[in-house]
C-alpha cells in the first residue's frame, strides 16, 4: 500500500470495532479458544444482515472499513459481562470462551458500559497444547517471534480472519459461512514463518498503536480452495 493510500485512510473518520471477552476470575477460557472465538466473532458481524445493505449497522461497518480496521478487545466478568450483553451486538461462543462483538463506534465515542472495561489483564494460557487443525478449517498462523497479550492477539486474529474473508472468492465465502466459519489459530515455527509471509497469503501488518512496532507482521491467513496448504496442519 502506498503512503498516499495510507494517508487517505488516516484522513477519514476513525472507528473501532469493540470486542469483549468474558474472563471470570475462577474460570478463564483457554487462550487458543479465546483467539479462535474472537476471529469468528469478527466474521459473524461482517456477515450479519444488520451489517449489510440497509441494515441498522451497515453505515457504521462501512465507515469503519473505509478507514483503519481498528479492533480493541476488553475484558468483563459478572455484572460487567451482563451489562455488556444488554447493548446491541453478537455473542459468539467457542469450546468455553465467550466473546461479544459490537457494531463499530467512533474512536472516542465508546458506550459507557464498554468504555470502563479494562483492556489489560487478558493474559490467558492454554492448559494443554492445541490439537491438530480440523479438516476443512482455515488457519490463522501467528508470528512466533512476537510476545503479545491475549487481548492484542485476539484483535490480530480478528484482522487475519477479516483479510482472509476479503480475499476469498464468493463461492468460498458462501461455503465457509454455511459451515460456521471453521478456523484454527496456531503458532508457526520460526523456520516456517519467513516463507509464510512471502507466500502471497493474506498478511496482517500491525499499525503499531499498542505493544508492538509499526509494520510488524502478526498473522498469516490460510484457507479455502484458492490457497493450497503451506504447512502441516498440526
Amino acid at each position: 500500500m502506498s503512503s498516499k493510500e495510507t494517508d487517505l485512510r488516516d484522513e477519514k473518520p476513525q472507528f473501532v470495532l469493540p470486542l469483549v471477552v468474558r474472563i471470570e476470575r475462577d474460570a478463564p477460557p483457554a487462550r487458543t479458544d479465546a483467539l479462535e472465538t474472537a476471529a469468528r466473532a469478527v466474521l459473524e458481524i461482517l456477515t450479519d444482515d444488520r451489517s449489510l445493505g440497509d441494515g441498522e449497522w451497515a453505515r457504521a461497518v462501512a465507515d469503519w472499513q473505509d478507514a483503519r480496521i481498528r479492533k480493541v478487545v476488553r475484558r468483563a466478568r459478572g455484572a460487567e459481562w451482563r451489562r455488556a450483553g444488554t447493548l446491541p451486538g453478537i455473542t459468539v461462543t467457542g469450546t468455553a470462551a465467550e466473546v461479544r462483538v459490537f457494531p463499530p463506534v467512533p474512536l472516542d465515542g465508546w458506550p459507557k458500559e464498554l468504555a470502563k472495561l479494562q483492556v489489560s489483564g487478558t493474559d490467558l494460557d492454554d492448559p494443554t497444547a492445541p490439537g491438530p487443525v480440523p479438516e476443512g478449517a482455515a488457519v490463522l498462523w501467528l508470528n512466533p517471534e512476537l510476545d503479545m497479550s491475549a487481548g492484542k492477539t485476539m484483535a490480530q486474529t480478528g484482522h487475519g480472519a477479516q483479510l482472509l474473508w476479503w480475499a476469498m472468492p464468493d463461492a468460498d465465502r458462501k461455503a465457509w459461512r454455511e459451515a460456521g466459519f471453521p478456523l484454527a489459530v496456531r503458532t508457526a515455527s520460526p523456520a516456517d514463518w519467513p516463507a509464510l509471509t512471502a507466500s502471497g497469503l493474506p498478511v496482517v501488518r500491525d499499525a503499531g498503536f499498542t505493544e508492538i512496532a509499526p509494520g510488524s507482521c502478526t498473522v498469516v491467513s490460510e484457507g479455502g480452495p484458492r490457497y493450497a496448504p503451506r504447512l502441516p496442519r498440526t
